[in-house]
């Protein structure tokens, strides 16, 4: 039973940081691409980030390139999002996400609200 399991979120004010971590079991995940996706209120949920499973090749939204860093730990099948210079625009629910066996996994998502 594949399992994708978020934690790290929280309240930060605007120019902080935050890491998302999403510990994952039930597949290979050493072979697995891993991403980060995002939904605010209102919104259409969004790619963030995402990590490639051989060569750590990695994609970033626009809007968080150069403030996030996507990372793995194959030891640990565990996948990592540090988010820093945060800002309002930020805010919204963040879910680990994968493909296995053309099926698309959800975590269940963690809250990060950037506020003063």
């Amino acid at each position: 039973q594949v399992q994708l399991v978020e934690s790290g979120g929280g309240l930060v004010q605007p120019g902080g940081s935050l890491r998302l971590s999403c510990a994952t079991s039930g597949f290979p995940f050493q072979y697995s691409a891993m991403g980060w996706f995002r939904q605010a209120p209102g919104k259409a949920r969004e790619a963030v980030s995402c990590i490639a499973s051989s060569d750590g090749n990695t994609y970033y939204a626009d809007s968080v390139k150069d403030r996030f860093t996507i990372s793995r730990d194959n030891a640990k099948n565990t996948v990592y999002l540090q988010m820093n210079s945060l800002k309002p625009e930020d805010t919204a629910v963040y879910y680990c996400h994968t493909i296995i066996s053309y099926m698309n996994h959800w975590g269940q998502g963690t809250q990060v609200t950037v506020s003063s």
